[in-house]
């Protein structure tokens, strides 16, 4: 009876050994749920006989292979890293002396043969292809990016979907001088095409199952892959699908006429390290380690920067998440930092504005949303001279400047804003109102629509309190002001202090 529970998780899994590959042993168990030993159904000899004896149903012969039928419903493989299994097709290919064009099929003829001899391969329906084989999983082609399932493949994707990381000679290097050009003025298509890869040694392997029907076993549309081995230079093993544990078996339907449903699992039966070498690794690693804190601390060095006495340092790591409700599809934002007073203070280095990238909106809801993930950093330190109680430092100020890029290269403004940056440590999210200023009529709208570019604010700090201004109130009477979208910003606030 098939299990209720089947495991829908077919996504890679990636570990880290620091064990030697050849170690590891996979156990793979593959059976058949839906048997397709369809029974032939042979005449009763005596004439006008109701019933029928269960003789009359007669299993078809051997199938191809030399197995019976209950044998081709269940099969169980301990594998190996890089064990060759044949499968039916490449017995029956092997086996013509013609077909063998490499030294590799030629090598496998001989093997096939030993095998023959020796009473034949014990694997039926499983095998594999190891990294010396010509195989390629065309699923790996069609990889995705993203989860929506109308994705399309961009030119990037395409391109490097076609290449598959191979073992590469490094070049050596003789008295510190390296052999090749460090800049090559005219690469080839072959140079832009190695170069352009992450040069990791990586080595594959497919698990794959003959899953035809009965009597018709060695046909390459019946293949299917079960399992995807990958191993890196670095020790890390990539499994897709992941090792079954505690999980429900993997299943697959076949296509066709004879739609047959197969599960199956895996499982690492690779054997424990004794405890003599698991001691005698932790040791080596243990020096290993102990080496490289000792060449980093050197690096580093042992004081830590502290600030003087009265002083705070605050350091964010900021980010423009996005911006809705404005009315042009391209926006980009402007923004700046303002210190306060001049007991505030940031590095000569330190650029307290920036720019994001235009970005195309998209439709949420009832609203426009254009997202920017924009990051940005600043540092700014604060000298606290008088220690009273009351002299509490005034907090630097956020502001941004929302603009709309159209077809024709016609800027607006669509909004201004300001934000306190927050007094606290950690991570914030602010969201800023903005709005605009707006003359009345329509033929100003109309002006803001065809030509472009509108009333903007001569100094953007008058959207809260102009640095020029030295009176006791702010009138802002006469002003016309729309209100238009909101800015999202998130901030991770850091404090250093004594």
């Amino acid at each position: 009876m098939a299990e209720a529970v089947w495991s829908t998780d077919t996504g890679e899994a990636v570990y880290r050994s620091r064990d030697p590959v050849r170690n590891l042993r996979l156990r793979v168990h593959l059976q058949r749920i839906t048997s397709s030993n369809f029974l032939h159904y042979q005449p009763a000899a005596q004439l006008g006989k109701d019933l029928i004896d269960l003789a009359t149903f007669r299993p078809p012969p051997t199938a191809r292979g030399g197995h019976r039928p209950d044998e081709d419903e269940e099969e169980e493989v301990v594998i190996g890293w890089q064990e060759k299994l044949f499968s039916q097709f490449e017995v029956d290919l092997y086996q013509n002396e013609a077909a063998c064009q490499s030294p590799l099929d030629h090598q496998y003829r001989q093997e096939i043969l030993k095998l023959e001899n020796s009473g034949g391969r014990k694997n039926r329906r499983i095998f594999t292809y190891t990294d010396s084989d010509r195989y390629t999983n065309l699923e790996e082609h069609c990889q995705k990016m993203t989860t929506a399932a109308s994705e399309v493949p961009s030119f990037l994707v395409e391109r490097m979907a076609n290449v598959r990381r191979r073992r590469q000679d490094r070049r050596g290097m003789e008295g510190g001088i390296l052999k090749s050009r460090i800049v090559t003025w005219e690469p080839s298509e072959e140079f832009i095409r190695n170069s352009h890869v992450i040069n990791t040694p990586l080595q594959t392997m497919y698990i794959m199952a003959d899953l035809g029907p009965y009597g018709k076993l060695g046909y390459k549309k019946y293949e299917h892959v079960l399992c995807t081995l990958k191993v890196d230079s670095n020790g890390v093993i990539t499994v897709k699908p992941d090792f079954t544990g505690l999980k429900g078996p993997y299943r697959i339907e076949t296509e066709g006429e004879k739609q047959e449903l197969w599960k199956y699992t895996i499982d690492n039966v690779s054997s424990l390290a004794q405890p003599e070498e698991e001691e005698r690794e932790q040791r080596v690693f243990k020096d290993l380690y102990g080496r490289h804190k000792e060449y980093l601390n050197s690096l580093v060095g042992t004081d830590f920067e502290m600030t003087v006495p009265g002083a705070l340092r605050l350091f964010v790591n900021g980010e423009v998440v996005s911006a809705q409700g404005y009315e042009y599809d391209n926006l980009y934002v402007h923004f700046f930092v303002e210190l306060p007073t001049s007991n505030w203070s940031s590095p000569a280095f330190q650029q307290l504005s920036g720019i994001t990238q235009t970005c195309v909106t998209k439709s949420l809801g009832m609203d426009k949303v254009a997202y920017f993930s924009y990051p940005f950093t600043f540092e700014a330190s604060f000298l606290h001279e008088d220690e009273s109680a009351d002299a509490l430092p005034e907090w630097p100020v956020l502001y941004c400047e929302v603009l709309s890029l159209d077809f024709w290269q016609r800027y607006r403004v669509e909004g201004y804003g300001a934000v306190v940056l927050p007094a606290t440590p950690g991570s914030h999210t602010l969201t800023v109102s903005t709005w605009r200023p707006m003359e009345l009529g329509t033929v100003a709208e109309l002006r803001r629509f065809f030509i472009g570019g509108s009333l903007e604010l001569e100094d953007i700090s008058y959207v809260r309190i102009p640095g020029t201004f030295k009176g006791e109130r702010l009138s802002r009477f006469g002003l016309r002001t729309e209100t238009t979208g909101s800015v999202t910003f998130r901030l991770h606030c850091l404090q250093q202090s004594r």
